[in-house]
């Protein structure tokens, strides 16, 4: 099983999917079930842009669960607590590491302990290596290539969220989301023009659409975004209870409506030249 998928477009859009991986390696060592575990997943966020490619839109997706290693979050978000024996890098003491979802995960969103054990320094080492730096590369390769054909870039970093946040999900506990959460990091990793552009467009859909609240984008949107150069990373959350059963983890009637507005949605973007808005 490869790690990481990458599908280079002829477009200026790059979508992402990094925690949509459902492929559990034979080296987790988890502690806790599966079934708990699974909660963590952005779960069938890759089908509902299936249809990316077919437009000339590059696709990357993660394999592995973020619960493995986290690929949007930034090397130095490590809770060295779950080691044994000395981290070799910085770390810093963010939000996420606080809540138990740095690098790798401590626990589940419901504040379930992920690991019995330690994990050895080597084992975490190999994840990064294995799965973030590679994942990394296909993202900045594919926004490079976007940008050098057409002198700017969308990136739109795809991912789902639960109907109600759970416990340790994020800083606002017990929190309603809304249908779609678009997040620019408050105006810094994208054109605000260009967020209000998707906003618009997607409540006149009938969605409700919050902007940089809870999520505001984390390292993906962080790392490849430059607004003034035309490089523009947005996030985008939609609700589970959309297109899934969040309890059983099935697809239900929605997905073919989310689906498709979500395709008419980047064929939006593909006719929108930000340097023009």
């Amino acid at each position: 099983m490869q790690y990481v998928t990458s599908r280079l477009g002829t477009t200026a859009l790059v979508l992402d999917s990094p925690h949509s991986g459902t492929w559990y390696p034979e080296d987790f060592g988890h502690a806790c079930d599966l079934a708990v575990l699974r909660m963590a997943e952005d779960t069938h966020v890759e089908k509902l842009y299936a249809f990316a490619p077919e437009l000339g839109v590059s696709w990357v997706e993660a394999h592995f669960p973020r619960s493995y290693v986290d690929v949007n979050r930034a090397l130095e978000e490590f809770d060295t607590e779950l080691i044994e024996g000395a981290w070799p890098h910085p770390v810093s003491q963010g939000s996420k590491v606080r809540l138990g979802k740095g690098l790798v995960w401590r626990c589940t969103d419901d504040g379930t302990p992920i690991y019995d054990r330690r994990l050895s320094v080597e084992e975490v080492l190999r994840r990064i290596e294995r799965c973030w730096y590679p994942y990394h590369e296909a993202v900045r390769t594919a926004l490079q290539a976007a940008y050098e054909r057409h002198g700017y870039c969308v990136h739109l970093n795809c991912h789902s969220m639960p109907s109600v946040a759970a416990e340790y999900a994020t800083e606002f506990p017990g929190e309603r989301h809304p249908d779609v959460v678009l997040g620019d990091r408050d105006g810094t990793s994208a054109a605000s023009a260009l967020t209000a552009s998707i906003a618009e467009f997607l409540s006149s859909r009938g969605y409700e659409v919050a902007v940089n609240h809870p999520y505001k984008g984390v390292e993906l949107v962080r790392r490849y975004s430059r607004p003034s150069e035309h490089r523009h990373s947005i996030q985008i959350e939609v609700n589970r209870r959309l297109y899934m059963d969040e309890g059983t983890l099935e697809l239900h009637e929605g997905f073919e409506r989310l689906q498709g507005d979500l395709r008419a949605l980047i064929e939006h973007l593909l006719g929108l030249d930000p340097r023009r808005i």
